[in-house]
């Protein structure tokens, strides 16, 4: 099993490095007010994946903090039951 694992790793890394080498022309990215940036191509492709990334974590963060306090709170509620009355499921 390691060794498809393995294999599949490099399969996909080999990939990818072809594609990044086939994609090294110069393209400009034009901002407002007449701002232009110009990169090749795959830093722009992983430029643009990097940034997608981070949001999608940054987006998580406030629910996943909110859903750690929901627990905590439950889990102090629960405490506070269980020690007002001896016959409660521990």
């Amino acid at each position: 099993m390691k060794v498809l694992v393995w294999a599949i790793r490099i399969a996909l890394f080999l990939f990818l490095l072809i594609f990044a080498v086939q994609n090294t022309q110069p393209v400009t990215l034009h901002f407002v007010l007449g701002h232009a940036w110009q990169a090749p191509l795959v830093i722009l492709l992983l430029a643009f994946l990097v940034g997608g990334a981070l949001l999608g974590i940054l987006s998580v963060l406030g629910h996943l903090f909110a859903q750690r306090r929901e627990i905590a709170q439950l889990k102090k509620d629960l405490a506070a039951v269980s020690a007002m009355s001896p016959d409660a499921p521990q």
